[in-house]
């Protein structure tokens, strides 16, 4: 068999080729290459020049997915010598490329954190971010910021309420809808105002705001609470996440979750889904202890639920409960903020590692 060779041609200095000799190549399978450059830089061009394939490959590449997060890239890169890197979508397919530059030169996330300002509640990758403000009801946490911002922290039962004086004082106009969210917020944290942090601010907003989108407060916060704590057909996991936070007190680690209902039966039934579940999922838990509120708004009362080695010494010692009670039925308490997590705070304070 005889072997067939590929014959380049270079033709420098920008020289016409004729059509005859574009159709000769065309028919002997020769390559014409036209180049402004003289022939000594040519022969330097191609001595620098290196087939791709000496630097292109197909397996074991570094892509990155578009759902990665920019710190995990970042860390993948400075381990590597490329400087750009292929990006695929979730199904593996090819959407464009990141480079170190575009990486450094990566515009900051703002944010404005909303009824927050611990860090373990945070958003994953707020330390590559900028917060602008922090609006918040709650102590203030372990959150550290760069330079310093607007932060607006009023002992109210809620943060809307802080938000609604906001838009007083700008002069802003409270759309229905706008308002129908706000005044939930407010029947929500302060338990159609049975909680003990409710305060006369809060009453009167959830009021205004109740006349603006139209809403009756009472009637709404039956079937809100009604709806809330109707869990049936959620599993354990959801209601476990639904509403549950992280905190860091002297060093010691602790969760707290919390579920209010208006029915006692509900309570009853959300307590045999959702212990199984904590014990089973405790050891994989980042903190030392973990508790859930069962909370009943009609009677103000919380069944407690204690997971973790030293939680239920913490909740005696808090409470000033018998050594020898299991069991944790604590009258009048209803709130997270206002009641168990001061009370916590006060102990864990004392305590060491």
């Amino acid at each position: 068999m005889e072997n067939t060779i590929r014959h380049n041609y270079v033709v420098t200095m920008g020289a016409k080729i004729s059509k005859t000799i574009q159709i000769f190549a065309r028919e002997h399978d020769c390559i014409l290459i036209s180049t402004p450059y003289d022939t000594a830089t040519v022969a330097r061009l191609i001595n620098q020049s290196m087939p791709i394939g000496y630097f292109m490959r197909r397996d074991k590449l570094t892509t990155f997915k578009i759902t990665d997060k920019t710190e995990s890239i970042k860390a993948i890169m400075k381990k590597k010598r490329y400087h750009d890197f292929p990006v695929l979508d979730e199904e593996d397919r090819y959407v464009g490329m990141i480079s170190r530059r575009t990486l450094l030169n990566l515009r900051k996330k703002q944010l404005i954190l909303v009824d927050h300002n611990e860090l373990s509640q945070t958003v994953d990758g707020i330390e590559a971010a900028d917060i602008l403000e922090i609006i918040d009801h709650h102590r203030i946490g372990t959150l550290e910021t760069v330079s310093p911002v607007f932060f607006r922290n009023q002992p109210l039962g809620c943060t809307a309420t802080i938000i609604y004086q906001m838009y007083q004082e700008k002069g802003i106009e409270i759309p229905p809808n706008i308002a129908g969210l706000m005044m939930s917020a407010i029947i929500s944290d302060t338990l159609m105002f049975h909680s003990p942090t409710v305060t006369e601010v809060d009453k009167a907003a959830a009021a205004n705001l109740s006349s603006i989108c139209g809403v009756e407060i009472e009637e709404f916060a039956i079937d809100m609470f009604g709806a809330g704590s109707n869990l049936g057909d959620k599993t354990a996991e959801e209601i476990f996440n639904q509403d549950y936070k992280n905190f860091s007190v002297n060093g010691f680690e602790f969760s707290v979750g919390q579920i209010n209902s208006m029915n006692s039966i509900e309570l009853d039934e959300i307590r045999e889904k959702i212990e199984p579940y904590i014990k089973e999922q405790m050891p994989g838990l980042p903190v030392e202890m973990c508790f859930f509120m069962l909370t009943n708004i009609v009677y103000e009362k919380t069944e407690l639920l204690c997971f973790g080695e030293r939680a239920r010494e913490l909740v005696r010692t808090a409470f000033k409960l018998p050594k020898t009670q299991k069991k944790f039925e604590l009258k009048n308490l209803v709130s997270r903020k206002k009641q168990l997590i001061p009370a916590f705070v006060s102990v864990l304070q004392q305590w060491e590692k």
